[in-house]
């Protein structure tokens, strides 16, 4: 099954299950509503108002998670590229709600970044609330997956240990195009991302270090997991950063992240118009 949040036209959004060409409302208005009440199991059934699928307005999958809980260095050659060394635990970060963007829609590059790198990854979204999960119930907790796009100002990652203030930018980060739960993802499917229609990253999506279950368990240890969070499980090698020269995204590139049996985002990256005075003076702040 897939599940997927859609804008209508009079400013509402509808949570929807994706049949083929069609979108089947399920009754909730976004699919973090439809996990917090429950319904996953439900909505395969539910036969609401139809939606024609074609030029349809996605909003990000889950548009206000509770969590965004990030990984870091969880590909082994990503790992391997950054001159690093595997692991024993996984490296944790945060976004906020308001980082996220939906499947279409335009990544925001602002102004006082010039070093914008792609990160395409397999996000896991929770389906029930846990807490110490063991391995059984952290594969049960998990309601499906969707595509993520970490897209990151290294710039400003580098400025500190922490990297939270080059992951967080508001209007950054593409999610969707919708929720699938796993019986729709073949067990060979690859994650692949494409700037300009180059291929940058391709990588078999079980190449993780720590695996969804396994940072389902580890995470809930740590705090409660709750219906619509969100866990991005790490990008795989082909980074921009990385390369001989450095290479990063640029306002009118388009950026498209694909995993097999989810589906594709597709967004294109702007200049973010901001006030010349107020610009001028995040500038002397930063």
């Amino acid at each position: 099954m897939k599940l997927a949040t859609l804008r209508l036209s009079e400013g509402r959004t509808v949570a929807v299950r994706v049949d083929g060409d069609t979108a089947v409302e399920t009754g909730h208005a976004d699919v973090g509503e439809l996990l917090r009440a429950g319904g996953l199991e439900a909505a395969a059934s539910a036969d609401g108002p139809r939606h024609d699928l074609a030029g349809a307005d996605l909003a990000s999958v889950v548009p206000a998670p509770g969590k965004i809980v990030c990984v870091g260095l969880n590909y082994r050659n990503h790992i391997l590229e950054m001159g690093r060394e595997l692991p024993e635990y996984p490296t944790l970060f945060t976004k906020f709600p308001e980082a996220l963007i939906g499947p279409r829609d335009e990544i925001q590059i602002p102004p006082e970044s010039d070093k914008i790198d792609w990160e395409g990854e397999l996000a896991v979204v929770i389906g029930k609330t846990v807490r110490r999960a063991s391995a059984e119930e952290a594969e049960a907790a998990i309601a499906g997956y969707a595509v993520l796009n970490d897209v990151t100002m290294r710039d400003w990652q580098y400025r500190s240990p922490q990297w939270f203030q080059g992951k967080a930018w508001e209007n950054s980060t593409p999610f969707g195009p919708v929720l699938a739960t796993a019986e729709e993802i073949p067990a060979d499917a690859q994650m692949v991302t494409r700037l300009d229609g180059e291929e940058l990253q391709r990588t078999p999506i079980d190449d993780l270090v720590f695996n969804a279950v396994d940072l389902v368990r580890y995470i809930s240890t740590i705090f409660t997991l709750n219906p619509g969070d969100v866990i991005a499980t790490g990008t795989p090698g082909g980074v921009g950063h990385a390369r001989k020269p450095a290479r990063y995204i640029s306002a009118g590139q388009t950026l498209t992240t694909t995993i097999d049996g989810i589906g594709e985002l597709v967004n294109v990256a702007v200049a973010e118009q901001v006030d010349a005075v107020a610009a001028a003076g995040e500038a002397a702040r930063a």
